[in-house]
């Protein structure tokens, strides 16, 4: 967690930790997309409610840190709840992914898109759990309130009154974070999330080599951005996860 998120969060009037008060999307509601957003989400870690409150004072974001620790999660939650407030200056989300397969799996048959919709999958989820509806993806995609673009398609690209979601940062590389840093246009706000530990495009046989390392290094030195290092006590998906990664870790692997 970066100093300047420590000294900022210190000012705040703090709320009492994993409390459930008045959820601002409760009765959240926007006509176009015929979907409300119903699902209370409190947080359920210190580090998660820094999260929170970054969000709220207006700040973008890089959620970086272990797995099982709701990066993702909150990164969708937070872009919809934007999107979704009336009068929002934000029409719409974009969720940015590099394809970087952990493993070769051969030819895709199918179009860019269906190619890519396998990467989708974790959208669909979350969503579903969100929206409480199996299909909340969907219908955000077909009322054009969600996008998903591959890194390979951003070129000459401007994003303009729009939250970004950059997910999975640690398969890019230097040059592909550049890309979705300079794409960003006015009225636009944009969440990173990764874990340099989950890289998969570092090796040598792709000749490639993950830049999330020299990106985190840069905007942390940006008062635009709040840097937030989620950590074995943040993780919240399974007792078997948190436990697996402290054995892990006490191994030094």
């Amino acid at each position: 967690m970066s100093a300047q998120r420590r000294e900022r969060s210190g000012k705040r009037e703090k709320k009492a930790f994993g409390q459930q008060g008045p959820n601002p999307l409760e009765a959240v509601h926007q006509p176009s997309t015929g979907i409300t957003l119903s699902t209370k989400v409190a947080p359920m870690t210190e580090n998660q409610r820094i999260a929170f409150d970054a969000w709220d004072d207006g700040s973008n974001l890089m959620l970086h840190g272990i797995a099982g620790t709701g990066k993702t999660f909150l990164g969708l939650y937070f872009a919809l709840k934007s999107v979704m407030e009336k009068n929002s200056v934000h029409k719409k989300v974009f969720v940015v992914r590099s394809i970087v397969p952990t493993r070769e799996i051969g030819f895709l048959p199918g179009s860019e898109k269906e190619k890519m919709k396998v990467y989708e999958a974790p959208y669909y989820d979350i969503a579903t759990k969100i929206f409480n509806r199996g299909d909340a993806y969907e219908i955000l995609k077909q009322k054009n309130c969600v996008e998903f673009i591959s890194t390979s398609f951003l070129r000459g690209a401007t994003f303009d009154d729009c939250i970004i979601l950059v997910d999975e940062v640690q398969n890019m590389s230097d040059q592909e974070l550049h890309t979705v840093m300079t794409r960003v246009g006015e009225n636009c706000r944009i969440i990173f999330c990764g874990d340099v530990k989950q890289d998969d495009l570092t090796s040598e046989r792709k000749k490639e080599i993950s830049g999330l390392r020299v990106f985190m290094k840069v905007i942390e030195r940006m008062r635009e951005f709040d840097f937030i290092e989620f950590v074995i006590d943040d993780i919240v998906r399974s007792q078997l996860v948190k436990s697996y990664i402290i054995e892990r870790d006490k191994q030094g692997l």
